[in-house]
């Protein structure tokens, strides 16, 4: 199945004309992020089929030049975000990998889906659209995930991402939680969490292909 057809039904819905709508008023009033050709970047990096694994983040990032599309990923000569940085800390830490692109589209393209639960972000003001409605649209991309396919590895950092797993049948899919991984809540739980080695033992263990984090 393709995007397009996973998504006919609550994009031909009042709702999302709906949403589509304010978001281009948002758009022509005021800056916002990320560019809009790049909104729905992570569904076009990743597409249905090859969705392996589904990160979960809140919102994008609201500087500058940070957003592109994927949650916690900035482009490639963007001085990376703490987040990211903590990422790439326990990346290290837990596989060896000491990765200097910042970018995470490598990621995206071996079925790592890195979505947002808000697409869209007024600069400088950290959650303004979560009143939007996107969220309606990403918890639909999230059910039809665990409703459509089977042995995903869901990807849960943080408080407001573990929400999320009302969406997701546990008995099809396995979930990782932990910690965000912002320097508030790093040291809580999300350093020594080991993701990525648990994310590709249970790919290994469903004979699936690893993700190369490197």
């Amino acid at each position: 199945m393709t995007w397009t057809e996973v998504l006919k039904p609550i994009k031909k819905s009042d709702y999302f004309k709906n949403l589509w709508e304010n978001v281009k008023i948002e758009f022509n009033s005021s800056q916002c992020f990320p560019p809009k050709n790049e909104i729905f970047r992570a569904l076009e990096l990743t597409e249905f089929d090859d969705v392996k694994v589904v990160i979960i983040g809140q919102d994008p990032y609201h500087n500058d030049g940070q957003a592109n599309g994927l949650c916690f990923s900035v482009s490639e000569n963007v001085k990376a975000p703490p987040s990211l940085k903590n990422i790439f800390i326990e990346l290290k830490d837990d596989v060896g990998v000491d990765r200097k692109n910042n970018d995470l589209q490598d990621w995206a393209k071996q079925g790592v889906l890195l979505l947002n639960a808000t697409l869209t972000v007024k600069a400088h003001e950290p959650n303004s659209h979560k009143n939007l409605g996107w969220e309606t649209f990403t918890d639909f991309i999230i059910k039809e995930i665990s409703d459509k396919k089977e042995n995903v590895v869901f990807v849960l950092w943080g408080a407001f991402a573990q929400k999320k797993a009302l969406l997701i049948n546990q008995n099809k899919h396995h979930i990782i939680q932990s910690a965000h991984p912002s320097p508030f809540s790093v040291y809580r739980g999300f350093f020594g969490s080991k993701p990525f080695s648990k994310i590709n033992n249970y790919l290994f263990e469903k004979e699936k292909n690893p993700i190369v984090w490197g």
